[in-house]
């Protein structure tokens, strides 16, 4: 979910090759979340046999609660660390972020 409020509307087959995820598990994710209220399927404008995926008002408050839960979480865990150390880690985050790139292909 949180790619498709990233990307916005995307097919399934891009996000699938973007996420690295098998289509057809991605598939029945995606149903699932459908089904649940937190997304929606609409035609591809530029191809009526494809789909494309987008977030609703459901989906996003969702989404909202849990990166604030995450950001409390984080939070609470770079507390007792050292400015120093906070420091080093946040200076690391564009490395971290470039490897997590990589781990994709």
């Amino acid at each position: 979910m949180f790619a498709v409020v990233r990307r916005g509307p995307v097919g399934l087959s891009e996000l699938a090759d973007e996420q690295g995820l098998n289509p057809t598990m991605l598939s029945r994710t995606v149903g699932s979340l459908v089904e649940s209220g937190f997304l929606e399927r609409t035609s591809d404008p530029s191809d009526r046999r494809a789909a494309l995926v987008s977030v609703t008002a459901k989906g996003s408050k969702l989404v909202e609660r849990v990166r604030r839960e995450r950001d409390r979480a984080l939070s609470a865990a770079l507390e007792p660390l050292a400015e120093d150390q906070r420091r080093a880690l946040q200076d690391a985050l564009p490395a971290l972020e470039a490897l997590a790139e990589g781990l994709k292909r």
